[in-house]
């Protein structure tokens, strides 16, 4: 019964030790609600952009590179390369995997 009253008392001990800080960052936050701050948010790109796939186009080798068609699935790049016209074909993902030439 001790062991009991001991972990009691101590639990109790630490938790109203814990209320003066809640209390002095709560109170902190006060004078700053009249003060406006911008905030500039970064979204970041969720599929492939257009001009990483253009761009990944001419790594492979395509001149004059440009965006034929962009559906929520793939990217359509054509252009030239050393045969004549070709288009390469992107996955609309993160790092535009190349699905077909």
């Amino acid at each position: 019964m001790t062991h009991f009253l001991t972990k009691a008392c101590l639990a109790a001990v630490l938790a109203l030790g814990a209320v003066p800080a809640t209390f002095s960052t709560a109170a902190a936050a006060g004078p700053q609600t009249n003060l406006i701050v911008e905030a500039q948010y970064y979204r970041p790109i969720r599929g492939c952009s257009p001009i990483h796939a253009v761009n990944k186009a001419r790594d492979f080798g395509l001149r004059r590179a440009h965006i034929t068609r962009m559906s929520p699935r793939v990217v359509v790049v054509a252009g030239r390369d050393r045969h004549g016209w070709d288009r390469m074909v992107f996955a609309n993902v993160r790092g535009c995997p190349l699905i077909r030439r």
